[in-house]
């Protein structure tokens, strides 16, 4: 099976990404030069990350028949300047107050199977090429 991104450029710098029938919009900060219109591509690869987290959060605990009224995930990331960077990224799930807690354990491990976060700690190859139009 394969999947197919088409890339367009709408100006300034906005790039979009184009997958089946959804429009990806993607743009830089104004202290960068776009117009800080949609999310960078970074903020979207972060966001990547913590929504397939979250939808293993909800598996897990659909598979439980358990609640996920109250539940938030979080993920906070700086830059570090030095090493031009973000060298930690953190996600901090809250559960709510009747959440049993011989789950807690469990559940995070279930966050860990986010299939974005496993091409991270095997990533695939990578292949660029330039084709005349």
């Amino acid at each position: 099976m394969s999947t197919e991104i088409e890339v367009s450029f709408p100006g300034n710098l906005k790039v979009e990404a184009k997958i089946g029938e959804f429009i990806i919009p993607t743009d830089q900060p104004e202290k960068s030069g776009g117009d800080g219109s949609a999310p960078t591509p970074f903020n979207l690869f972060a966001a990547s990350i913590v929504t397939c987290a979250g939808f293993f959060a909800i598996k897990f605990c659909r598979t439980r028949d358990i609640a996920t009224d109250g539940m938030k995930l979080k993920m906070n990331y700086d830059w570090d300047k030095e090493t031009k960077r973000y060298a930690k990224m953190t996600m901090q799930l809250t559960l709510p107050d009747n959440f049993p807690a011989k789950y807690q354990t469990p559940l995070l491990r279930a966050l860990d199977q986010c299939l974005v976060m496993e091409h991270i700690h095997n990533p695939p190859e990578f292949e660029t090429s330039i084709v005349s139009s």
